[in-house]
């Protein structure tokens, strides 16, 4: 009998995919609607970005940004104090065993990906690629 070598990390299932793309269309259809009475989520668009729910599809956690990326560190927290309400709403609009209980969190990605985009556009990094391509050049050239 043929043993398996230990893998790394599986990443999630097509049955995890699929339940939270379902989890972040209904909540962006109830965040959309606007019904949280709360001073911290007043007039602010939030932009669900994944929800990754566990393997047993009991927790989902959720990432999340305030459009623009300002004030996460007010609405971040806000939604986890409606995390129970927001739940009970998804109930009603999808079909699972059970609702996922849900934890927000911020979604960094794009300033990560702001961040190396400034990088990226320095001076430096712009020079050290002109040098590249100029060295490129003349083995070119020798050829």
């Amino acid at each position: 009998m043929k043993k398996h070598a230990p893998s790394a990390k599986k990443g999630p299932t097509q049955r995890q995919l699929r339940v939270g793309e379902t989890l972040r269309h209904a909540l962006s259809q109830i965040l959309l609607r606007g019904d949280i009475r709360d001073p911290d989520l007043a007039g602010v668009s939030v932009t669900i970005t994944q929800v990754i729910p566990s393997g047993d599809m009991r927790h989902a956690a959720v990432y999340c940004e305030p459009l623009g990326g300002k004030n996460a560190e007010k609405v971040i927290p806000a939604l986890n104090r409606h995390k129970a309400y927001l739940r009970g709403q998804m109930g009603h609009l999808i079909a699972l065993k059970f609702t996922p209980d849900l934890r927000f969190v911020e979604d960094k990605s794009f300033a990560e990906a702001e961040k190396i985009e400034i990088i990226l556009k320095s001076a430096r990094v712009q020079q050290d690629l002109l040098d590249k391509e100029a060295a490129e050049g003349e083995d070119d050239d020798e050829s």
